[in-house]
């Protein structure tokens, strides 16, 4: 059996156990500890909040692209691919603004033969449209004083025998040839220099910029041009070459000709003085002959007439 000061000692040991155990158990301290521990987080949202403004910059660069494609339709085709058959004269109309071309290309001809070309061959062309403002910008009556040929070898100097893209005219050899022809000085010669993306076209009276694309296909490439390309050989044509008249024979030459021991007219004159001496030579000799013949026959017919005047005796 326990004693007295064990059970004593026993009651004090367990109302410490207790008493730590009351203590341990309490919660109140860590709710409290549980609530600041929020308010961290609470700030750690407005660090990812300024990386959300930094992908706000790309949507805007990104946005770009298409105010430069707004610019691509000052050099983008004017009239869309056709299907079926290309008709140049249809594509022009549609483009507006060129009716001049238009009845240029029908009057002369050149509409229906490029017409045949692009829809039964392999050949491509490259036209550079004058507008309807370059025609009116020369001087009055310039189109109507030109002859059919004139005006026809006008609008053949505006058609290269080739498609040229935008980027191809830098590899160009100047001149360049037309369906006019010639492209020596002064005939039909046509330049084309290239700065960037600007293309100069030049003709020796005109220098124009090209414009915008009317039309473009693997057959066909149609330009605009604000001036009319003016070729040397109709609108400032050489002055032709009159043939060197030959030399007259002067008074004196021919005088110097005549009197000269070794000119032409001694030479003539000793010529005639031998021709008659040889002919008086030869008139001689048969002078001559014709008498010695005479003399001959005379003494025969003596003889003869003696003969008989004896034998009749």
């Amino acid at each position: 059996m326990m004693t007295k000061p064990g059970v004593f000692y026993l009651s004090i040991l367990l109302l410490f156990l207790f008493h730590v155990i009351n203590t341990l158990a309490q919660p109140t301290a860590a709710p409290v500890q549980s609530t600041t521990a929020p308010t961290p987080p609470a700030n750690a949202p407005a660090k990812p909040a300024t990386p959300p403004s930094t992908p706000a910059t790309p949507p805007t660069s990104l946005a770009k692209p298409p105010i430069q494609s707004a610019k691509a339709p000052s050099q983008s085709v004017q009239v869309p691919v056709q299907k079926g058959s290309i008709d140049v004269t249809k594509i022009l109309a549609k483009a507006h603004g060129y009716s001049v071309l238009i009845r240029l290309l029908k009057s002369t001809g050149l509409a229906a033969q490029l017409y045949g070309q692009l829809n039964n061959s392999n050949n491509g062309f490259t036209i550079f449209a004058p507008t309807d403002t370059a025609f009116s910008n020369l001087k009055p009556g310039t189109i109507n004083s030109l002859s059919d040929l004139q005006k026809t070898q006008l609008i053949q100097f505006h058609i290269l025998n080739s498609v040229i893209g935008l980027s191809n005219f830098q590899t160009l050899s100047n001149p360049v040839p037309t369906e006019a022809g010639d492209t020596s000085a002064g005939e039909f010669p046509l330049n084309v220099t290239t700065a960037g993306n600007q293309v100069n076209i030049s003709t020796g009276l005109v220098n124009t910029t090209m414009g915008g694309t009317i039309y473009m296909d693997n057959h066909l490439a149609i330009y605009r041009v604000d001036s009319v390309l003016l070729p040397l050989d109709i609108f400032s044509p050489k002055p032709k070459k009159a043939a060197a008249p030959k030399p007259a024979l002067t008074e004196s030459n021919t005088t110097t000709a005549a009197e000269s021991p070794s000119g032409g007219g001694g030479g003539a004159t000793t010529a005639s003085s031998s021709t008659t001496d040889t002919d008086a030579a030869k008139v001689n000799a048969s002078g001559a002959v014709s008498l010695s013949t005479n003399k001959l026959l005379l003494p025969i017919g003596v003889v003869v007439v003696a003969f008989f005047v004896a034998k009749g005796t």
